[in-house]
């Protein structure tokens, strides 16, 4: 793993203290998912969703995968999906690049962003879609609402054998303002947080 991916994992983890009470047992929902799937040698899917699939939803894709890496879990498989198609919103990517992602934009209305954390790692492919895309496996996976308005109008994500609304604050009601990068830099910080805490529950 990055140098610099480590010291920020480190970080995150020093907040695991600070998570809300009332945070835990959502969380402790997507725990309860990945070890029963384990239990049952089951494949385990997490798949992070958000309206349109371009902040929150990615952000809880790469921290997933990326905390799953560093506490050494093996099978879990990360994804992200929305309720309708835009692009990974290039102020998110930013805010994952000064964090120390190594990041390819091939370019397009809606890149195909690779994203890494480490050499020894596959790179993750981040790019906007909707949730029941060809890209995102069809069964044994939890679908992880990051947002109140895709758990309103997603009553119904097929093939998902669990539900979990872990909605967060959307950083884009600072875009364009002096709190821009403050405002997406909280957010990804707190993903991370929470992340950090489900992995290492997991790896007990």
């Amino acid at each position: 793993m990055f140098t610099t991916i480590t010291e920020y994992v480190e970080k995150a983890m020093a907040g695991i203290g600070q998570i809300p009470e009332s945070r835990k047992p959502i969380l402790n929902q997507v725990v309860d998912f990945v070890q029963n799937q384990k239990a049952e040698s089951l494949p385990v899917n997490l798949v992070f969703i958000c309206t349109h699939n371009s902040r929150r939803s990615h952000f809880g894709q790469i921290w997933a995968a990326t905390m799953a890496d560093y506490f050494g879990l093996e099978g879990i498989r990360t994804y992200s999906g929305g309720t309708e198609t835009t692009a990974f919103n290039p102020r998110a990517v930013a805010a994952l690049e000064r964090i120390g992602f190594q990041i390819d934009n091939p370019g397009g209305e809606n890149p195909h962003y690779l994203v890494r954390f480490s050499d020894g790692a596959e790179a993750l492919e981040a790019f906007s879609k909707v949730y029941d895309d060809a890209t995102i496996p069809t069964d044994n996976k939890a679908a992880v609402m990051t947002c109140s308005e895709a758990d309103a109008n997603c009553p119904f994500v097929p093939g998902a054998k669990k539900r979990i609304s872990l909605t967060y604050e959307d950083p884009k009601v600072a875009d364009g303002t002096v709190e821009e990068q403050a405002r997406y830099d909280e957010r990804s910080l707190q993903i991370a947080t929470e992340m950090a805490y489900v992995m290492q529950t997991l790896k007990g």
